[in-house]
């Protein structure tokens, strides 16, 4: 297990009762970029990350969903929420960093504000690689670091507010982040400046 991975979680865990409220006036903003990024996936879907489930009723019905998180408090209420509605979608807890699926596994992976908390996201995205199809592809909306002269470095001097508060890293450069875990097809479209972007790797193994 990742260093930090258990003190994340238990950060998770406490917020969860309240974490809807807190991403509220996120929202308005945030609803409509992850309709777009699951317009993307077909065929057989793991969602790293799924959280209290947001993304859950924006899949077609002929997407067969496995939706993770290391949160089991998270995926309490994504379960409560959406198990009766969409009863095909399966829940497990699981750590992105250890992922329990055979090599080859899914047609696509989507992460939603996943990897500002992941402990080391490099290997997190080793392993959604390994369970990628050849071709199969990695959809993602994340908040990254800015590349702006005086946004940049302001980010990282308030890193440290949330994650202490919740574990989530508003610095991370995940670009560089998926090119280091060996994938070469990416393609970004920014969202809200810099900093929210929509990512779309391809594994070409």
């Amino acid at each position: 297990m990742a260093p930090n991975t258990e003190r994340i979680k238990k950060r998770y865990n406490r917020v969860a009762v309240v974490f809807d409220l807190l991403e509220k006036p996120m929202e308005k903003f945030t609803s409509s970029w992850r309709r777009e990024i699951i317009k993307e996936v077909y065929g057989k879907v793991l969602e790293v990350g799924v959280g209290t489930g947001k993304n859950i009723p924006y899949y077609a019905p002929d997407v067969e969903v496995v939706a993770i998180d290391f949160s089991k408090k998270m995926l309490e209420k994504a379960r409560a929420k959406y198990q009766h509605i969409f009863p095909d979608v399966t829940f497990i807890e699981m750590d992105v960093q250890q992922l329990d699926f055979s090599d080859n596994s899914f047609d696509c992976v989507v992460t939603s504000c996943v990897f500002c908390s992941v402990p080391l996201p490099v290997l997190g995205l080793k392993e959604i690689r390994r369970v990628l199809k050849p071709g199969g592809k990695l959809v993602m909306l994340e908040h990254v670091r800015s590349q702006k002269k005086w946004v940049g470095p302001l980010m990282d001097i308030l890193n440290p507010i949330p994650l202490f508060l919740y574990g989530a890293n508003i610095n991370r450069r995940t670009v560089a982040n998926l090119r280091q875990a060996g994938f070469k097809q990416i393609t970004e479209t920014n969202l809200w400046a810099d900093i929210f972007k929509k990512i779309v790797a391809i594994n070409g193994k």
